[in-house]
């Protein structure tokens, strides 16, 4: 990439879990460039999640270390790596009867001291992002009485608010419908137009054509292989990375990966 600064190198990190006997994540050294969308590409328990968490700075990698920005992971704070890091989780917790603007304001508790409140700036920023999405008129709604589409949505809305200029998405797609996916998708991609850097997680590879410039292919806590999108979705490397024969359809309009023989497929 030139002299262009990675805003993240994984050097040489492996992670356990307390308790276990074998690594989570063994050996693994990536560089993740300003503006990129990188998908990091792998079937269930590869490690995917993991390697969000560690980047988060909610896990501490056991061996290696992390680089935000070229500086170690570890001497940055809480409040300063929230500033450069936001996820969209899978799951957040929409238990509590909050307004959708309400939650969506505690995208700015980076930016807040102890027990202050938010200003105007901080609503503006707030309304600001759920007109980006399209979702202004949910303001006043119940987090309670979202579907799991406009959740997905409205989580986007609170990190896009915490202004990150890197945004982490742990399988943003896996429980949306095709016109929910495809719109998350495409803000994936706008996002990195606007100059964020976007990392998203999926075990479909078909998810990744059209969106991600680079893939991360993970398998059973290993990184198989990264690189550009049109290399990694080679039927060599996605059957290695799955476990079954793959093959890999190409048009001039798309490309669509399927397991080669049903009979082979295996949940995982």
């Amino acid at each position: 990439m030139g002299s262009v600064e990675a805003d993240i190198v994984i050097q040489a990190m492996s992670f356990r879990y307390p308790g276990s006997s074998v690594d989570a994540l063994e050996n693994v050294s990536l560089e993740i460039y300003p503006g990129s969308v990188t998908a990091i590409l792998g079937p269930n328990g590869s490690g995917k999640t993991t390697l969000l968490h560690l980047l988060l700075g909610l896990l501490t990698p056991t061996r290696g270390k992390i680089l935000v920005k070229g500086k170690d992971q570890h001497d940055l704070s809480r409040r300063e790596l929230s500033r450069e890091i936001g996820l969209v989780a899978q799951e957040d917790d929409f238990s509590f009867d909050l307004p959708v603007l309400e939650y969506v304001l505690m995208g700015r508790a980076p930016y807040l001291k102890l027990l202050q409140l938010p200003d105007d700036r901080d609503y503006e920023l707030a309304v600001q992002a759920l007109a980006q999405l399209g979702i202004g008129d949910m303001a006043h709604r119940s987090v309670t009485t979202l579907s799991g589409g406009e959740r997905q949505l409205v989580t986007f809305a609170r990190v896009l608010v915490q202004q990150p200029s890197i945004l982490l998405l742990d399988e943003p797609t896996s429980h949306l419908d095709l016109p929910n996916t495809h719109q998350i998708l495409q803000l994936v991609k706008a996002m990195s137009r606007q100059g964020k850097t976007m990392i998203f997680t999926t075990h479909d590879p078909n998810s990744i054509p059209g969106v991600a410039s680079s893939v991360i292919l993970m398998r059973a806590g290993r990184v198989i292989a990264a690189g550009p999108s049109g290399d990694m979705l080679s039927e060599e490397l996605l059957s290695q990375t799955y476990g079954v024969e793959i093959e890999v359809h190409r048009s001039d309009q798309r490309t669509f990966v399927a397991v080669r023989d049903q009979s082979t497929y295996s949940a995982r």
